[in-house]
């Protein structure tokens, strides 16, 4: 059991929600070009990589909403997963701590 790539992948998530969260405070922000968050696992951490959009010359923000709230779900039920996993981890050590002693 390692809390560290539990850690990692909240972190991860929570630039998700980070960078989420700016694209839509930008939402009407001309020329605006949103960020996209690409999570990966390498097997011993999880990590986050923001990719800018590409420029398609429009004068209006790209932001797209109906991918935003998607993402922000998403990244809140792993950022709520990794905190439960973390929760039974603690509990499990602590339970053997008990029958140790």
């Amino acid at each position: 059991m390692n809390v560290s790539n539990n850690i990692s992948s909240i972190q991860a998530h929570q630039t998700m929600l980070n960078t989420s969260a700016n694209n839509i405070a930008n939402v009407n922000t001309d020329a605006f070009r949103p960020s996209d968050t690409r999570i990966s696992d390498n097997g011993s951490s999880v990590s986050a990589h923001n990719i800018k959009a590409d420029d398609n010359g429009s004068l209006n923000s790209q932001t797209d909403i109906s991918k935003e709230i998607p993402d922000q779900i998403i990244a809140q039920n792993a950022i709520a997963f990794n905190v439960a996993a973390i929760k039974t981890q603690d509990e499990i050590f602590g339970t053997l701590l008990d029958v140790k002693a």
